[in-house]
């Protein structure tokens, strides 16, 4: 008996290529357009390694697409207008991440540089695993069973990665709110010094001695940034306790002013110098603060040209940081001599 053409086709075709529905895409293709089972079996045999194929060329190509929009957005974030529409945003919803104010170019191009890094291994993972279920399906491999495996194991895995999880939240809460950042002088509690390198796991210190310190993100738990928005430079300084005080603090503000007047440092200050008074009284000191409000990174700075300027400031007016001390002297079975000032002279010695 012979078979209609095309039910002759259609059998071949379940030869070549396998049940209905369970035909390979690129094996039924072949067929249709050469007709020949043979061809037809050959892309049969290939259908899996090319699907695998295209999978990954898929995914690749997802990758490089998601990386160059992630770049062209973190460039956006970066400009001096994005930021500042950033601020406004803030400051209408009431949005409660930290406003740092003004920020450098280059510190707000290190940030979103990091926080698009981040966004990019994120995404690349979420797309290569993807892609690997879909090459396990089609490799027909039993994905519960591989389900069930990876489980116990990411249970196990957990359990030994508690810490490096926190590490990584904490850094990323660290980013996004921008407590500190590459070039900050910051005290972590567990080291103090200038950051040179930021990541999602640790940051990376240097102290005033040059020793670098790894600190887990995890373990941070206060951070105290010394260069945000402002700073100041405060100085408490010790007079004699029996020192001409109107005088002391008219030289002080002086000394004070003559800096802020100075061109070398007035772009550096940001408000007048304020002497706020006295801050102690001891036995043989009264000690007078000062406090001028600077630039951030700049107050270590003002305040060394501010202690020069007061030291000479107080030497002209003739205050001194400490009072003279007395010393008397009893011949024996006598009454006590005159007194000796600190160089040990008596007034007969004048």
């Amino acid at each position: 008996m012979t078979l209609p053409l095309d039910a002759a086709n259609d059998l071949e075709l379940i030869n070549a290529c396998g049940p209905t529905g369970q035909q390979a895409w690129l094996c039924s293709t072949v067929h249709d357009i050469t007709g020949s089972a043979s061809a037809a079996r050959f892309a049969d045999d290939i259908s899996k390694p090319f699907r695998i194929l295209v999978i990954v060329l898929v995914a690749y190509l997802l990758v490089r697409i998601s990386r160059l929009v992630i770049r062209r957005v973190v460039k956006r974030l970066s400009r001096d207008e994005t930021a500042e529409r950033m601020a406004n945003l803030r400051r209408r919803t009431g949005v409660a991440l930290l406003d740092t104010g003004p920020v450098p170019t280059v510190r707000r191009a290190l940030r979103a540089e990091t926080i698009g890094a981040v966004i990019r291994s994120i995404v690349g993972a979420i797309i290569w695993a993807t892609a690997l279920v879909m090459i396990l399906n089609t490799l027909t491999v039993n994905l519960a069973a591989v389900g069930v495996g990876a489980g116990i194991v990411g249970v196990a895995i957990g359990f030994g990665s508690q810490t490096l999880v926190r590490d990584f939240i904490s850094g990323l809460f660290m980013l996004v709110e921008d407590q500190y950042g590459v070039g900050d002088v910051v005290d972590l509690d567990l080291a103090a010094g200038t950051v040179e390198g930021v990541s999602l796991r640790t940051t990376r210190v240097r102290d005033v001695e040059g020793v670098v310190w790894h600190v887990p993100n995890g373990e941070i738990r206060r951070v105290g940034n010394k260069s945000q928005q402002w700073a100041r430079a405060v100085l408490d300084i010790p007079v004699a306790y029996d020192a001409d005080l109107p005088t002391a603090l008219d030289a002080i503000r002086e000394a004070a002013e003559s800096v802020v007047a100075d061109d070398e440092f007035a772009s550096l200050v940001l408000e007048p110098p304020e002497v706020l008074g006295i801050e102690n009284i001891t036995s043989d000191q009264v000690v007078i603060r000062l406090g001028v409000k600077t630039l951030p990174l700049e107050q270590w700075r003002v305040a060394r040209e501010l202690r020069a300027r007061v030291k000479s400031a107080l030497d002209a007016v003739d205050v001194q940081p400490l009072g003279q001390d007395v010393v008397r002297y009893r011949p024996t079975g006598g009454h006590a001599g005159p007194a000796a000032n600190k160089e040990g002279q008596f007034p007969s010695d004048r």
